[in-house]
């Protein structure tokens, strides 16, 4: 599950003013339960997006909230996450200095530590709108770090076109392998975009234990 959760922060949009959602499933097919993805520009100028993930496990409550604050450019400013699973509840928020080249990340029980970061920091939804600027231009971004608590090693590898079923239909949508590499995780995921100028991601799947869990866009 983990996995799947920290590929479904692909799932974030290009253009400013989205509102996607998504179901998870099984690898049969039955709905495990659902995501939603917003985004829209404050008054400010800067980029919110918001990503919501449920799901009725049997006997594991599971339920997370990420939170993003970043500049037109994708630099971060804020990233918050409120996690709920099985038993464990945890909450936390990152806050960004791009002047020093640090992040401070804080959790709710009162604990706090610095990062080393770059003068443009990305959490993992800013590196997101990134990423999908960056395929929509024809360009594949390089391997880079993302902030999500601990910091990520995310390499994307472009595999080419295929189409891909969504629903009861099937579309055209090119397929990018995004293998991620941290402190404790080790792994990659297939991320389906379509083929239109927002390039709206249509399907990721991540490999687990029990199977290949997806996620897809709702229709």
């Amino acid at each position: 599950m983990r996995r799947l959760l920290l590929a479904s922060f692909i799932l974030t949009a290009a253009a400013c003013g989205e509102d996607l959602r998504y179901t998870i499933n099984w690898p049969s097919g039955l709905s495990l339960g659902e995501g939603q993805l917003t985004q829209r520009k404050t008054e400010a100028g800067a980029l919110e997006s918001t990503l919501k993930l449920e799901a009725a496990v049997p006997g594991f409550p599971f339920a997370e909230q990420y939170r993003s604050l970043a500049s037109a450019s994708f630099c971060s400013a804020e990233f918050e996450r409120d996690l709920t699973r099985g038993k464990h509840k945890s909450r936390e928020k990152t806050t960004f200095d791009a002047a020093k080249g640090s992040a401070r990340r804080a959790t709710a029980g009162g604990g706090s530590s610095e990062l080393a970061t770059g003068a443009c920091a990305r959490d993992a939804l800013a590196y997101l709108y990134f990423l999908r600027r960056e395929v929509a231009q024809g360009r594949v971004p390089s391997a880079q770090k993302v902030y999500a608590g601990a910091a990520y090693e995310v390499r994307v590898e472009f595999k080419g076109t295929y189409p891909v079923r969504i629903g009861e239909g099937r579309e055209d949508a090119d397929l990018l392998l995004m293998t991620v590499k941290g402190p404790k995780s080790d792994f990659s995921f297939e991320l389906w975009l379509a083929r239109d100028a927002a390039r709206a991601p249509l399907v990721i799947r991540a490999p687990l234990p029990i199977g290949a869990l997806s996620m897809e866009l709702v229709r």
